[in-house]
């Protein structure tokens, strides 16, 4: 079966996917990221003067979540059933996990995409003054579940952030 770009018509023009006719289903997605730092970095994160740049990163994340029909310009408003952003410290930075679900007509991917996204990016805000060399890496969807394309899961790679 050919698959096709759905966000263009006919024409070539953008265009918002018409979901009037699919179903409500449970949709999950997860995503994950990672922020890379120095070690010295990753050290100095509990003295932050701006405050914990975990929990600010991990609210920036679920608030993202919540708004991205505002930020991606095809995308549709959903009512989310669940946001959950979480972050870990590593050794050579922070590692970002997202879950996101909804019953709803369309999927979740962007939501948990742009959770991981905006809460890296927020790592990188908090961090910016110690080291502007800090890289936002692997922004990827881990998995998905529910609708007409079916249930997806990341191959896992041996390769580590």
């Amino acid at each position: 079966m050919a698959r096709s770009l759905s966000h263009y018509d006919r024409d070539g023009n953008a265009r918002m996917v018409d979901v009037s006719e699919k179903p409500e289903t449970e949709r999950t997605a997860s995503a994950s990221g990672f922020v890379a730092m120095t070690p010295e970095v990753v050290k100095a994160l509990p003295a932050n003067p701006k405050g914990n740049a975990l929990d600010v990163a991990r609210l920036a994340g679920m608030m993202a979540a919540k708004r991205t029909s505002d930020l991606i310009p095809m995308c549709h408003p959903l009512s989310l059933s669940h946001v959950d952003v979480s972050l870990r410290l590593c050794e050579n930075g922070v590692a970002i996990n997202t879950k996101v679900i909804a019953t709803g007509r369309t999927g979740v991917e962007m939501e948990a995409l742009t959770a991981a996204s905006v809460a890296a990016l927020t790592v990188y805000d908090m961090c910016k003054a110690l080291d502007k060399g800090i890289e936002i890496r692997s922004i990827v969807l881990e998995q998905k579940t529910g609708g007409k394309s079916g249930d997806y899961r990341r191959a896992r790679s041996k390769k580590k952030p």
